[in-house]
């Protein structure tokens, strides 16, 4: 059977929603182009992005609402069922997996007592595997709302875990404080974040990914790997036969 049409936003909701929408719109010299943080905006309202939303986004653009399930359905950022409040995202690509990424997420689904894509009962706790998060050097990495926790172990992870349930504050190794996914979600779609602080927490790369950029700028040494090729190994810089 053909789904009924997308039920629409109550009143107070969709104005508050239009009024949001329309200063994203306005950063942009195509309309159509500010469609990625649109889904963002209604996937911080009701923490994925639903039949609602996607609806509101081609009211909005002047869009199909099969453009916008194209674009919502691509990106696994965006949600298409409820999830919880923090998104725990394990890595399970090559170097994490083998630095430690897939005991890591066994543990989780054991210890949470969810699969990948599946919440816990108290609607705390999203677990699912991601694919490389660019950040190899700290394997393996575990993140929360996009944040980082490097260098991990089933141990802390579980920790980490049961802190975010408990409502125990957490923080990241690198990155602003942790917030719901509903709040990352907004900040996505452009809004500042105004929590004291949390701008200045954010930071830049960890050391281990900048040892490379040190090292061209001769702030570090280099060691030498390859000896010259007029010196042997066992050169002594002596005449021969002294």
């Amino acid at each position: 059977m053909p789904q009924l049409p997308a039920p629409a936003y109550p009143a107070d909701v969709r104005d508050r929603l239009e009024a949001d929408a329309k200063e994203v719109i306005a950063r942009y010299p195509d309309s159509r182009s500010a469609l990625l943080p649109l889904l963002h905006l209604v996937q911080s309202e009701e923490g994925h992005v639903t039949r609602t939303g996607m609806q509101f986004c081609a009211d909005m653009l002047g869009l199909t609402t099969a453009e916008v399930t194209a674009v919502a359905t691509f990106y696994t950022m965006y949600r298409r069922k409820p999830s919880g409040d923090y998104q725990v995202g394990v890595c399970t690509n090559t170097l994490c997996a083998v630095m430690g990424g897939d005991a890591i997420f066994d543990e989780l689904k054991q210890h949470l007592g969810v699969g990948n894509d599946e919440t816990t009962e108290d609607g705390k706790i999203t677990l699912e595997h991601i694919e490389c998060n660019a950040a190899c050097d700290f394997a393996p990495v575990v993140m929360v709302n996009w944040e980082f926790f490097d260098n991990q172990t089933p141990q802390s992870a579980k920790q980490l875990v049961d802190d975010l349930r408990a409502g125990v504050a957490v923080e990241p190794t690198r990155g602003a404080p942790i917030c719901t996914y509903k709040e990352t979600a907004r900040i996505l779609a452009g809004f500042p974040d105004e929590r004291p602080g949390a701008v200045e927490a954010t930071g830049g790369a960890g050391p281990a990914s900048l040892i490379g950029l040190r090292l061209a700028k001769g702030e570090l040494a280099l060691p030498r790997v390859v000896h010259p090729r007029d010196e042997s190994p066992s050169d002594t810089g002596t005449e021969e036969g002294e």
